[in-house]
C-alpha cells in the first residue's frame, strides 16, 4: 500500500468514525424530542419558552432535522447538507438554550454545541470517504469549499430562522387599578 492510498484509507476512516459518531447522537436527539419525557408536547413547551414561534412548528422541525441529518450521516449521502443541518440546528442552540451561560457544557454553556457544529464542518471537509453511499458512487468530495458551504448554508439558515421565529418573552401587561 503506497502512502497515498494510506492516507485516503486513514480519511476515508475518519469520516466514518465521525459519521457513525455524529449521526446516532443526532437521531437521538431527534427521537427524544419526540419521544422523550413530555414527547412532542413537552418539546414544544420547551421552544415555547426559548421564544420560537410557532413553537409546535419548530418542535417538529427541529426533531425532523435531527433525525433526517442523522440518517444521513450514518448512510454517508448528501453530506454537506446534512452538515449544514447540523451546523444550523447547533447554531439555534447556542443562540438560545446556551446563550449567556457561559462557555462549559456542565454550566448550560456552548461549549458543546460548538463541538458538535465544528464535527459536522470537519465532516463536510472530509466528505462522506469511501465507507459511504456516496463513496461508493464514486463521490467521495470533500475540502474546504464543502466545509464552507456547510458552515454557510447552516448559519445562514440559523440566522434567517432567529430572526423571523423568534420572539422574545412578553412582559406582563400592568395591572390597570380601578378607582
Amino acid at each position: 500500500m503506497s502512502k497515498s492510498e494510506s492516507g485516503s484509507s486513514g480519511a476515508d476512516a475518519a469520516a466514518l468514525m465521525l459519521r457513525l459518531t455524529i449521526g446516532p447522537m443526532m437521531i437521538m436527539h431527534g427521537s427524544n424530542k419526540v419521544r422523550g419525557p413530555g414527547g412532542l408536547e413537552g418539546t414544544t413547551r420547551w421552544f415555547d419558552s426559548l421564544g420560537l414561534q410557532p413553537a409546535h412548528v419548530h418542535a417538529r422541525v427541529a426533531a425532523t432535522t435531527e433525525i433526517g441529518t442523522g440518517a444521513l450521516l450514518i448512510l454517508g449521502t448528501m453530506t454537506p447538507m446534512a452538515s449544514a443541518g447540523v451546523i444550523g440546528i447547533m447554531t439555534v442552540a447556542a443562540a438560545t438554550d446556551h446563550k449567556g451561560k457561559g462557555f462549559f457544557i456542565f454550566k448550560g454553556g456552548w461549549e458543546y454545541v460548538a463541538v458538535v457544529g465544528a464535527t459536522a464542518a470537519a465532516i463536510s471537509a472530509l466528505g462522506p470517504g469511501r465507507y459511504s453511499l456516496d463513496g461508493a458512487r464514486g463521490r467521495k468530495r470533500g475540502g474546504l469549499k464543502s466545509a464552507l458551504f456547510s458552515t454557510a448554508v447552516g448559519v445562514g439558515a440559523a440566522v434567517g430562522m432567529l430572526v423571523t421565529s423568534r420572539k422574545d418573552a412578553e412582559e406582563p401587561a400592568p395591572v390597570e387599578e380601578s378607582d
